[in-house]
């Protein structure tokens, strides 16, 4: 299984703290003061202006996420088992069959979120927790999930957080076994560079991962058919879980060979961002120096940069320069001979500058032509969907943003449509699972004309939106 020993894992039931984590003594004002100010720093250097209106709360608001996120640390597994175990007659030492006395019980589809500790980047998980009981012992159904959601709010990879969660409830019930499976989701965020010589570029990286203990040790088990079919009735695809091995490469997108040539292209990262970074690890109660965690800090940074405030619209201005003049109509334009073009689910990916989390998601444009004009091509249109993404960002404004830009090579009529999903409805504590938000921005005729944009809007294909579901 793979779990901590169970005389260290005592510890860590007792304590709340994982082993080999920097001691919590530091008050929570003072830590939540240093986050604060690394927050600053990563800020300042992303060339951003601390003082301005839409980042003056951002690191009090990436601060509560944080710690919000990474509250398992802080709580213990023996406060929420003690107290929920009940006597049930007929569950006796001996192990049962799935369906009689002593059997299976499951908890499906509990939807959690963690911080990967490779990147600092949320994911998602979706658990599946079982367990055998014995001694006439059964526990309180909501019981798993707190105790797995302990786990999940720390830094984590799928493997060990389904070995933690496997063994807390192993010592916690004391049952004949505990079987948890994960379907793991992280966000497989691009930099600016290979997102426009990728076009099929996958969002998402997923894992199964399971772990057993007690009945479910040997993963050739009798009992894991029973409860894999059990899982089944939900439309899982139990074929895709395995046992990881140390041998596995890590699942997180920021290791990957691609990752590690982008690395070689920006050059060094700027030390004071890395130490500001491993400043909010030992902050939340993390030791930095920790095998796992001491080249988190330098990947952070690394992606960070991809959302630098450096002047995109210089760029932007020189890739579209030619472009311009043959898109644009000499003299008058009759609005009544123009026609509707569109151009749907176009991907994009960007960094909420209020919380420092991703969004993603895609855009819908329309625009009115006059008739013998060519549409604009879906690359310039994607092109500058990127380039307004890969900023800080609030949705409002890069909705705005791609219709003003869009605007200005077409002399007016254009329709923009966002649809998107944010990290941070998961992230703090409003665990918001498969929420998406759309904003819509009109200029020129589409303002005033309902029937247009009504014909527009109706031509928006349904669940457009990326969610990265399980």
């Amino acid at each position: 299984m793979g779990c901590l020993d169970e005389g260290q894992f005592n510890v860590e039931l007792e304590n709340g703290v994982s082993i080999g984590c920097a001691e919590l003594d530091v008050k929570e004002e003072e830590s939540n003061a240093a986050i604060e100010d690394a927050v600053k720093v990563l800020l300042l250097g992303l060339g951003e202006d601390i003082n301005r209106e839409g980042l003056k709360k951002t690191p009090l608001r990436v601060t509560k996420a944080l710690r919000e996120g990474t509250r398992g640390y802080r709580q213990k597994v023996k406060d929420i088992v003690e107290g929920a175990l009940f006597p049930e007659a007929g569950v006796d030492n001996k192990t049962g069959h799935a369906g009689g006395a002593g059997g299976l019980v499951i908890v499906r589809d509990l939807d959690l979120y963690s911080y990967c500790e490779s990147c600092l980047l949320p994911f998602q998980v979706k658990c599946h927790v079982g367990y055998v009981p014995s001694g006439q012992r059964v526990v309180g159904l909501s019981k798993l999930s707190r105790v797995a959601d302990i786990f999940a709010r720390r830094l984590q990879e799928p493997q060990r957080l389904a070995d933690e969660v496997c063994s807390a409830l192993h010592q916690g019930i004391k049952p004949a076994g505990v079987a948890i499976t994960l379907q793991c989701t992280h966000i497989h965020f691009p930099d600016i560079e290979s997102v426009f010589l990728d076009s099929n570029h996958q969002g998402w990286t997923k894992v199964h991962v399971f772990s057993g203990s007690g009945v479910f040790e040997n993963k050739n088990a009798d009992v894991w058919a029973d409860f894999f079919s059990l899982l089944k009735f939900r439309g899982i695809n139990t074929e895709k879980f395995h046992f990881r091995s140390a041998s596995d490469k890590c699942w997180c997108p920021s290791q990957s060979t691609l990752s590690a040539k982008v690395c070689s292209k920006i050059g060094p990262v700027n030390p004071v961002m890395v130490t500001a970074v491993a400043s909010i690890l030992k902050s939340l109660g993390e030791d930095p120096l920790r095998k796992e965690l001491v080249g988190t800090p330098v990947r952070f940074v690394t992606w960070l940069m991809n959302f630098q405030n450096s002047n995109m619209e210089m760029k932007l201005n020189g890739f579209l320069c030619g472009g311009i003049g043959s898109l644009k109509a000499n003299g008058e334009v009759n609005l009544n001979d123009k026609q509707v073009c569109s151009e749907m689910n176009l991907p994009f990916w960007s960094q909420c500058e209020h919380h420092l989390l991703p969004f993603h998601g895609v855009v819908h444009i329309g625009y009115l032509i006059s008739e013998g004009f060519s549409p604009i091509g879906k690359t310039l249109l994607q092109s500058i969907v990127h380039f307004h993404g890969f900023k800080l960002q609030v949705q409002e404004r890069l909705t705005r943003q791609i219709a003003e830009t869009i605007s200005a090579l077409l002399g007016g009529d254009v329709i923009v449509v966002v649809e998107a999903s944010h990290t941070c409805m998961i992230s703090r504590g409003i665990e918001k699972f498969g929420s998406s938000t759309a904003t819509i921005a009109v200029l020129g005729r589409f303002s005033t004309d309902p029937s247009s944009r009504a014909m527009f809007l109706q031509s928006i294909p349904s669940s457009a939106t990326s969610s990265g579901g399980q």
